[in-house]
């Protein structure tokens, strides 16, 4: 039922010079940067990328800490990411905070030295409890948040409006949100800019940055000139979400939707996300005859790479503002399919129509895109 593209290799790269090996005693440390996934990674590449152009990186001086999630298919796009960024000559650490009880003190012993020792510090993911808690050991006066995709979006508008940073698909009224509500808050004073501490935003969303923040756009310059451009075959292929999985989206409605997208626009596959359960993409794939697609890379990659439909049909998500940037003079075409209000869940955030709604407009407003409304009622 599940298969995934052939991998390409990148396109040759310029030699860059070895990174010193990281964690010596001695060593100089300019820059950290803490990822926890795929995609955060790719937006690290993506960042470094710009920073060496502008002449601002020393890649010796730079150390990458991958913090890996819990479910197979994150961790093996995270491996193969990991590849990418050490043949572009970047230093990684992988630490393990999530595999045993002593998990995490192992990590936060390992990495104080290095919270201590830098002085720029960047981050792939601010709503992160376990990079809260890392937060308050940190030095660093010059701090950055490179794109996490929508999670970006929500991020600035609880910066600007004081608000601990609380997941926009969360309620925030969970025990652990209450146990975890001291140190949300004390993330959210650490990253608002002020004096003696400067806050960069790198990110390919469309957001206004809160005051004294600077923003630099992320193009997706890095993964446009390592790959493709691609092949593009006949018909739409569909992008799958994890909505159902966050318990944002209620499980039959989502089948019936994708049932209805596939028949309605030809689509013949549909490319999984990470955190999508097999049982979930089995009744998918027997209800609709998808072909279904496991990417061992972040979308935007597996897209550029090819071979990619003519049409892609997704979902409210980050790929709705990054694909088109990827895929730019490619004459490849992406729409969005509108969530209707039936399909949440009773105990979806009363921020997630809002927050899921704001998306769609935005990309729409910003890149073209068409959009797809009401597919539960096409059979």
């Amino acid at each position: 039922m599940t298969g995934s593209p052939a991998a390409d290799p990148p396109r040759a790269t310029a030699a860059v010079p070895a990174p010193r090996a990281p964690g010596g005693q001695h060593a100089a440390l300019r820059t950290l940067a803490l990822v926890e996934s795929p995609v955060q990674l790719l937006n690290l590449l993506e960042w470094t990328y710009a920073q060496r152009a502008a002449g601002t990186l020393d890649l010796a001086d730079c150390t990458v800490v991958v913090l890996p999630p819990r479910d197979p298919m994150s961790r093996g796009q995270l491996r193969r990411m990991a590849e990418l960024a050490r043949d572009e000559g970047l230093a990684l650490r992988w630490c393990e905070p999530r595999t045993a009880t002593a998990g995490p003190v192992r990590t936060l012993a390992g990495l104080t030295p290095l919270l201590l020792r830098a002085r720029r510090l960047v981050l792939g993911d601010p709503f992160s409890r376990f990079v809260q808690a890392l937060l308050p050991l940190s030095r660093a006066k010059d701090l950055v948040v490179i794109d996490d995709g929508t999670a970006t979006m929500e991020f600035v508008a609880l910066i600007a409006a004081g608000q601990r940073l609380v997941r926009w698909h969360r309620t925030g009224r969970g025990a652990r949100d209450a146990v975890f509500a001291a140190v949300a808050a004390g993330a959210r004073r650490r990253l608002t800019a002020g004096p003696g501490r400067r806050v960069e935003l790198f990110t390919s969303m469309p957001v206004t940055p809160p005051p004294g923040t600077r923003l630099t756009a992320n193009r997706l310059a890095w993964t446009r000139e390592r790959f493709g451009p691609p092949r593009v075959r006949r018909g739409a292929d569909l992008i799958g979400t994890s909505l159902v999985e966050t318990g944002v989206v209620d499980p039959n409605a989502y089948l019936a939707a994708v049932r209805g997208i596939a028949a309605a626009h030809g689509a013949t596959r549909y490319f999984a996300h990470r955190r999508e359960r097999e049982d979930k993409l089995r009744r998918l794939s027997a209800a609709t005859g998808l072909e279904i697609v496991r990417p061992d890379l972040p979308l935007e990659l597996v897209a550029r790479r090819g071979p990619i439909g003519a049409r892609l049909l997704s979902f409210p998500s980050t790929v709705v503002h990054t694909l088109p940037l990827a895929l730019d003079g490619t004459g490849v075409e992406v729409a969005v399919c509108e969530v209707d209000p039936s399909w949440l869940t009773s105990g979806a955030s009363p921020r997630a129509q809002g927050f899921l709604s704001g998306i769609t407009s935005a990309a729409r407003s910003r890149h073209g895109l068409g959009a797809i409304r009401n597919p539960v009622a096409v059979t």
